[in-house]
């Protein structure tokens, strides 16, 4: 994208299909994402899916997203996927739900 500086501040919202709840995966995604700087939240969603939505630099953004794409993360994943908008802001911390 044309523009686009490691600086620019981004929202990634991730979709992770797999067997992702239950094992850890929202803890491990914050302690991840805090570790990066990250604000947003981990969330158990129907049909055993977890939403990882996370602010800060589009940098950060893109490692939390290579993260979770690792293999590294508890249980299997078998896809996630990605949608990138400009931050809402108003978030604090990395939350679980």
């Amino acid at each position: 994208m044309p523009g686009v500086t490691d600086s620019q501040q981004a929202r990634l919202t991730a979709w992770v299909h797999g067997r992702v709840q239950g094992v850890g995966f929202r803890w491990w995604t914050r302690s991840r994402a805090l570790g990066l700087g990250l604000v947003g939240s981990a969330t158990n969603l129907p049909a055993g899916r977890v939403e990882v939505v996370a602010e800060g630099s589009r940098e950060a953004c893109e490692k939390l997203l290579a993260a979770l794409r690792s293999g590294d993360a508890p249980g299997h994943v078998d896809h996630v996927a990605e949608q990138w908008s400009q931050p809402k802001g108003g978030l604090t911390g990395f939350v679980e739900r």
